[in-house]
């Protein structure tokens, strides 16, 4: 299997998740507090626990949030490390975007020599 492949692969699913306006909005959310309910994050959005719920487990699949239980309710986290590696793609496109700026100015320059 190609290493490139599966990162773009992990990449296109946590942009996927973080695609949604709802979603981003949790992820702001939790990124603020230790850990959340499903409750805490339901209040005050007009968006049901059920709702929540299903764009919880789509952030947990992309690796961006967690969950753990205490006693009949379910703490949710932030895992920075996936948001990390997101930056760190970011980082790298848009290094690769310079490079691409940088070539067509020198063509452009030497064009116009």
């Amino acid at each position: 299997m190609n290493p490139r492949r599966t990162s773009e692969q992990a990449s296109a699913t946590l942009f996927a998740a973080l695609g949604d306006e709802t979603r981003l909005r949790m992820v702001v959310r939790m990124a603020g507090s230790e850990t959340l309910t499903i409750t805490d994050l339901a209040a005050g959005t007009g968006i049901t626990r059920q709702a929540v719920t299903k764009h919880l487990h789509v952030l947990a699949d992309a690796g961006v949030a967690r969950c753990s239980r205490r006693g009949r309710e379910q703490h949710w986290t932030l895992d920075g490390r996936r948001l990390q590696q997101a930056r760190a793609f970011l980082d790298h496109v848009a290094a690769e975007w310079g490079s691409a700026l940088a070539r067509l100015k020198s063509f452009v320059e030497e064009a116009g020599d």
